[in-house]
C-alpha cells in the first residue's frame, strides 16, 4: 500500500484501495462515451433493419397470399401448410441458414454480407413473411364471395377483383403486417447470429439492436441501460399492439360491402 501511495503522490488511501480492488476484479467494462448517441444508434438501427424487412415482406406476402386464396393449383394446400408451420419457425435456425447463405461459400457469398446490416433484413424477412401471408390470407379468404361476383359483374378485370379484395380485407392485411413488425422488431437469435451485434468504440451501433444490446448490457452487468432500451422496446411493442388493436374494431374481413 506504501508503495502505491508513493507512486501515486497526492492520491489518498482510499482511492489507491479502489484502483487495487478494480485492479483485482479484472478489466473494466467498456464504456461509451455518449450514451445518448449509443441508445439512439441501437434505436435507428432497429427500426431500420426492422421496417425495411416488413416493407419488403409485404411487398412479396400480399401478392402471394392473394394468388394462393384465389387460385386453384397442385400443391395449393401444402404451400398453406408450409406458411402456417413458418409462423413457428426457430429464429435460429433461420439465422443459422441465412449465415451459411451468406459466407463465403454461400450462394451469397460475392457481395460480402456477413455481419452487415443486409444480412440482417435478410434475416428478418425470412422470419417476418410467413406471419404476414398467413394472416392475409386468412384474412382475403374470409371475404365473402359476392364482393367477388360483383367485381366480376360490374366487368372488372381479375387485377380489379383483387384491388376490391384487398380494399375489404385492409384491417386483416394491416394486422399481419404489424404482426410481422412485432416479430422482427422483437428478434434476438438470428440477428445476433448473422449481424454479430457489433458496436463501434465511438458508442455507434453498426449492426447492434435493442434486443441484442439488452443481451449484451445485461451480461455486462450495466443493468440500469439494460432497462432503458427494455423500456423503448416494450414502448414500442405497445404502440404496435395499440395500433392493432385499433385496426381490429374494424373486423378482419372489413364488414362487408360499404
Amino acid at each position: 500500500m506504501k508503495m502505491v501511495a508513493a507512486q501515486a503522490g497526492v492520491v489518498p488511501l482510499a482511492d489507491a484501495l479502489s484502483m487495487l480492488a478494480h485492479a483485482a476484479s479484472g478489466p473494466l467494462l467498456v464504456e461509451f462515451p455518449f450514451q445518448s448517441q449509443y441508445v439512439s444508434s441501437i434505436i435507428v438501427v432497429s427500426l431500420y433493419v426492422s421496417v425495411t424487412a416488413v416493407a419488403l415482406s409485404t411487398l412479396f406476402s400480399v401478392p402471394l397470399a392473394l394468388l394462393v386464396g384465389f387460385s386453384e393449383f397442385r400443391g395449393r394446400r401444402l404451400l398453406t401448410s408450409i406458411i402456417n408451420t413458418g409462423m413457428g419457425f426457430p429464429s435460429v435456425v433461420v439465422g443459422l441458414l441465412v449465415l451459411i447463405a451468406v459466407s463465403n461459400q454461400g450462394p451469397l457469398g460475392r457481395f460480402d454480407l456477413v455481419f452487415t446490416r443486409k444480412a440482417m433484413i435478410i434475416s428478418q424477412f425470412v422470419l417476418a413473411t410467413p406471419p404476414i401471408t398467413g394472416i392475409s390470407l386468412a384474412a382475403v379468404t374470409s371475404v365473402e364471395s359476392r364482393i367477388n361476383d360483383a367485381a366480376f359483374a360490374l366487368g372488372g378485370t381479375r387485377l380489379d377483383v383483387a384491388l376490391a379484395v384487398v380494399k375489404e380485407a385492409r384491417y386483416g392485411i394491416a394486422t399481419a403486417v404489424l404482426a410481422g413488425f412485432g416479430r422482427a422488431i422483437s428478434e434476438v437469435g438470428s440477428v445476433l447470429i448473422v449481424g454479430g451485434n457489433i458496436a463501434g468504440v465511438d458508442g455507434v451501433s453498426k449492426t447492434r439492436t435493442l434486443t441484442t444490446a439488452i443481451r449484451q448490457e445485461a451480461r455486462q452487468g450495466r443493468y440500469e441501460l439494460a432497462l432503458v432500451l427494455g423500456a423503448v422496446l416494450v414502448a414500442l411493442v405497445l404502440v404496435v399492439n395499440a395500433v392493432v388493436i385499433r385496426l381490429g374494431d374494424g373486423g378482419v374481413g372489413g364488414g362487408g360491402l360499404r
